[in-house]
């Protein structure tokens, strides 16, 4: 008989409403002896049968549910079912020609609980999260080089979060060749460098693709400060948007090499860019303290909360850079502010940054809430695959 877990009286109702996400204290048994991303088959504890899982018995997260569908087996063709889906929305959401950037695969708004496929022109980048996806990745490579004709297929799984489903991070080429040097690509129009071998996330923030070309749009004569610019993807954009001056801040000196690189490309004048290297609170308090101000201002950090545990603690980092942002703000300036933590909840970051605005001592209004592209989803029973909240204020 295969595996199973049954779950404890009343801890079935998220199985029922499709979350996918079965953690280990609603568990009251577990049958037969599951290895690490097994499948298993999810049972009430009157014995209704309910789902079907990957099983992770490191984790919190002991399940993570493929399928509701008793007639749906969990094989090569599930996940090519669900692989060809994922790839044709994506086709039919960004339009030909837009970018070579794109995410093909978001998790568990696509039904591939832990599986993160991001494409850069013809290369494939894997982050393989979970034990479940890690026991099917190599059918995962072969359907996706199938469907897509990229023949270069690269692991970033270097991530802390692998360690929570007691597997070790791991970088490499699964399919073809490794990236030897950063790849070009085109979006919207402008050229980015991408290094897939050690940049941030999978190489580059496609998450925030609408996110820049908004900022493109209202940089218009602007004095525009971009902090923690990383590859200097926002100040490309406010540049080439027509910023008067466009000055960007990160403590990397790596990524600032690249932000440059990136400046060249787009033949962008060095004239209207300044860099800094340095911590973005430090050099905030120096530009306050100089008395500089700013027509627009970018606030795009690295994820201060990764879990709602830590959200106490990173409420003050986001209070005290957007207290500081709204200081060097000019009337009439826009200030674009964003939080990648899912542990901050959009309700939540709202009130912090009107809390630092009322600090600050400035009247500020929301003019547009900002999130994620579209090929980032969220299905709607897993909200939490919202994790990019966006405001652009404006000071009175």
């Amino acid at each position: 008989m295969s595996a199973a877990l049954y779950l404890k009286k009343g801890r079935d109702k998220s199985v029922k409403q499709h979350h996918p996400w079965i953690f280990s204290g609603a568990v009251e048994r577990v049958q037969g002896s599951p290895g690490l991303g097994e499948t298993v088959e999810i049972f009430s504890t009157d014995g209704e049968w309910l789902a079907r899982a990957a099983y992770s018995q490191n984790s919190q997260i002991i399940a993570r549910i493929w399928s509701w569908d008793k007639s749906e087996s969990i094989g090569r063709e599930f996940f090519k079912n669900r692989l060809y889906r994922a790839v044709e929305q994506r086709a039919a959401l960004i339009p030909q020609g837009e970018t070579d950037d794109v995410r093909l695969v978001h998790g568990e708004s696509d039904g591939l609980p832990g599986l993160v496929v991001d494409r850069y022109a013809d290369v494939l980048v894997i982050q393989c999260l979970s034990a479940g996806i890690e026991l099917w990745l190599k059918e995962v490579v072969e359907v996706l080089v199938e469907l897509t004709g990229c023949e270069q297929v690269y692991e970033r799984s270097d991530v802390e979060v692998r360690h929570l489903e007691g597997l070790p991070e791991r970088v490499g080429a699964l399919h073809g060749a490794a990236p030897t040097e950063p790849l070009i690509i085109s979006e919207n129009g402008l050229l980015f460098k991408v290094d897939l071998l050690h940049g941030q996330k999978t190489g580059f923030y496609i998450d925030q693709r609408h996110n820049r070309q908004r900022v493109g749009a209202l940089a218009q004569g602007r004095r525009v400060l971009n902090c923690f610019c990383y590859s200097g993807g926002f100040s490309v954009y406010a540049l080439a948007g027509g910023a008067s001056q466009v000055v960007s801040i990160d403590s990397s000196h790596e990524a600032l090499v690249l932000a440059r690189e990136n400046y060249g490309m787009n033949h962008l004048s060095n004239e209207q860019v300044d860099w800094i290297e340095g911590d973005v609170f430090h050099e905030l308090r120096l530009l306050r303290d100089r008395a500089q101000s700013f027509d627009a201002i970018i606030l795009d950090p690295p994820k201060f909360a990764p879990t709602a545990a830590q959200a106490e603690s990173a409420a003050r980092g986001y209070k005290d850079i957007n207290l500081l942002a709204f200081k060097l703000l000019r009337p009439g300036g826009l200030l674009f502010t964003f939080s990648c933590s899912g542990g901050i909840s959009a309700d939540l970051f709202q009130k912090i940054v009107a809390g630092a605005a009322l600090d600050a001592g400035v009247d500020a209004r929301i003019v547009e809430h900002l999130a994620q592209g579209p090929d980032h989803p969220v299905a709607l029973n897993f909200p939490e695959g919202t994790y990019l909240k966006g405001l652009i204020c404006v000071v009175n």
